[in-house]
């Protein structure tokens, strides 16, 4: 059965609407097991007529300018297909796909040759998206599964929930690092001395508390899980960290550019 990419989607398949709705009164659990959830989504992944890419597009274009919207859709997509996690891998093919390109344009302002971008490409897809967004997803579902349920014995956090979370909270970052810095600078990091390390560093406060701020929000938006203000508890130390990198001129940009021109050699 193929899925329509039109702009106006049943509201069963993807609400579309923007006006504030209540939260789910009730949680009810997951009919489907993992492994049928995992194999679905799988399928589904290289069967591109099957993916709502309009909508996908649309999620990404609003974890910017109001990411709660973007979980108001998870909420229906449980009362309408018994789960929270995303049964459209369209999001994911889209986010490889900005990670691809970034990837690139970031090879081309660090002035690496053709074979080195192959090679920082693979690294950052493979390893610092998939590697680590499976390492830390896993963390946070064991985390919020274990020390965060109202009720120990009620449903749990799906994995592919978890995942979710994070490879949304992953986009907003992505975009400032790999793409708004050398867009607005035409280089990686930007220009030299302190003016570098204050646009530098404040481009990446800004990427950690986007990613902190959406993965609360998705965890929060789960009416299993309490005292989801945890993941903002951070905030704060990195205020101070960011201060100090400035006081000592630790360029965090530079620091990456070193790191990607090293793991390539």
């Amino acid at each position: 059965m193929k899925y329509s990419t039109s702009p106006t989607p049943s509201v069963s398949n993807f609400p579309r609407s923007t006006s504030p709705l209540p939260a789910p009164a009730n949680y009810q659990p997951t009919t489907a097991s993992a492994a049928v959830k995992r194999y679905k989504y799988l399928r589904r992944l290289f069967k591109f007529n099957q993916m709502d890419f309009e909508f996908a597009a649309w999620q990404m274009v609003y974890l910017f300018i109001s990411p709660q919207k973007v979980f108001r859709n998870f909420n229906y997509r449980k009362h309408t297909k018994s789960q929270f996690a995303r049964d459209d891998p369209a999001f994911l093919v889209l986010l490889s796909v900005w990670l691809f390109l970034s990837s690139i344009c970031l090879g081309l302002a660090l002035n690496l040759g053709p074979g080195k971008i192959a090679l920082l490409v693979l690294f950052v897809v493979f390893v610092d998206f998939i590697g680590a967004g499976v390492m830390v997803s896993t963390f946070l579902w064991h985390v919020s599964n274990k020390y965060m349920r109202r009720d120990p014995d009620g449903p749990d956090v799906e994995w592919g929930y978890a995942f979710d979370v994070h490879i949304n909270a992953f986009f907003p970052p992505l975009l400032l690092l790999h793409v708004f810095q050398i867009v607005l600078f035409g280089s990686y990091p930007p220009m030299t001395g302190f003016l570098s390390c204050l646009i530098s560093n404040t481009f990446w406060l800004a990427s950690i508390i986007y990613y902190l701020y959406i993965t609360f929000l998705g965890y929060s938006n789960l009416p299993i899980l309490g005292n989801t203000r945890i993941f903002l508890l951070p905030v704060p130390l990195l205020f101070l960290c960011y201060l100090c990198t400035l006081l000592v001129g630790v360029n965090l940009s530079e620091l990456l550019a070193i790191f990607y021109k090293y793991r390539v050699l």
